[in-house]
């Protein structure tokens, strides 16, 4: 029995190491595929040369704006953490950046998983409730974008050179994504409100499962959702919630200098617009958005905003690098201090999943 016990072992494994060689490939086609369709109409040379007189100063500046912006992250997170228990800055800060490098090397999120789970073993937190502010955050930076967003499409852009057959369709998924945010809004705070109604509810779905599984499932919804505490607590929701409208001002102010420094006229509320189309463009899942964030700011600066291609090119390759090369840097930087090796990250998920086993409500 011990002997078929590990054959069947040593074959789970050797599947696992398959699939996620499959998938590396996959994403890594699909990254080239895409960086070459976004090059596909581009001079090279005229491109070159865009770069080279792109204006320094306000270069430095879209990147002091990233540095920010980090700060400004690991400050909400710590709000966000407030109600589940205390943090370091420094713990806060380092992890953001740990797993933002996580996101730009490596495909399906990956960072998404290695900074809750870090954090929480560092300030001895719940590693499930840790990762639901995850969850919160995006639910927060989705609002802010689309109030944002908002603003330009029913404030300035009629008023603009945005065209008006293009005007109507954003319009339209600026209402449809706005609908979605108020629906996940009232969904964290359901579950924030009734942690144990919904380990309740996920132990009725269980029940099929054995006993021992469903238990296990419930009270990790419970947990989970006890991440989403802040949703009931006014003041720390209030702040995050304006950490959040700093961090994508913060952002824009990025989009918006390089672009200026690439003589693309660009109205700084125009930026948000830029930034939707980002947001869809790094949920493709490629290492760091290669080819899809490339693409969505150039069609983004080209097709609502006029820009020549070749300088919408420039600009889409130094504002991509500016924002992901030296967060990527500090962040390999920041594991070998903390002596985390890349090899680690595909074990971090099994590992938080089998962290805690909280009971059934």
């Amino acid at each position: 029995m011990c002997y078929l016990s590990a054959m069947v072992h040593e074959v789970l494994e050797r599947f696992q190491g398959s699939h996620v060689r499959i998938r590396t490939v996959l994403v890594s086609v699909l990254a080239v595929a895409l960086f070459a369709w976004f090059l596909r109409h581009a001079n090279l040379g005229d491109v070159w040369v865009q770069v080279r007189r792109a204006r320094l100063d306000l270069l430095v500046v879209g990147f002091l704006m990233v540095v920010l912006s980090y700060v400004i992250r690991a400050y909400r997170w710590q709000y966000l953490l407030r109600p589940i228990g205390p943090t370091r800055f420094r713990t806060a800060f380092r992890t953001t950046v740990i797993g933002a490098a996580a996101l730009g090397v490596l495909p399906a999120r990956a960072g998404d998983v290695l900074r809750p789970y870090l954090l929480a073993r560092q300030e001895g937190l719940s590693t499930s409730a840790t990762f639901a502010t995850i969850v919160m955050e995006r639910v927060l930076d989705l609002i802010a974008m689309l109030v944002l967003l908002a603003m330009y499409v029913w404030g300035t852009a009629s008023a603009s050179t945005l065209p008006a057959s293009l005007l109507r369709g954003v319009e339209v998924s600026a209402a449809l994504a706005g609908a979605a945010a108020v629906l996940l809004m009232a969904l964290t705070w359901i579950m924030a409100t009734h942690p144990e109604r919904v380990g309740r509810l996920v132990f009725s779905a269980a029940r099929m499962l054995p006993s021992a599984m469903a238990d296990r499932l419930a009270g990790y919804a419970t947990t989970f959702s006890g991440g989403f505490a802040v949703a009931r607590a006014p003041q720390a929701l209030a702040a995050a919630l304006f950490w959040s409208f700093l961090l994508w001002l913060v952002i824009a102010g990025e989009v918006w200098l390089v672009a200026m420094a690439f003589g693309i006229y660009l109205p700084f509320a125009g930026s948000f617009l830029v930034l939707a189309l980002l947001t869809i463009g790094v949920a493709v899942p490629t290492p760091g958005g290669v080819g899809s964030y490339h693409e969505a700011y150039r069609i983004g600066v080209t097709m609502f905003f006029g820009a020549a291609n070749d300088a919408a090119v420039a600009a889409a390759l130094v504002t991509h690098a500016i924002s992901f090369i030296p967060v990527v840097l500090a962040g390999v930087v920041f594991m070998a201090q903390d002596g985390i090796g890349f090899g680690r990250f595909t074990a971090v998920a099994p590992t938080t999943a089998d962290e805690e086993m909280p009971a059934r409500p």
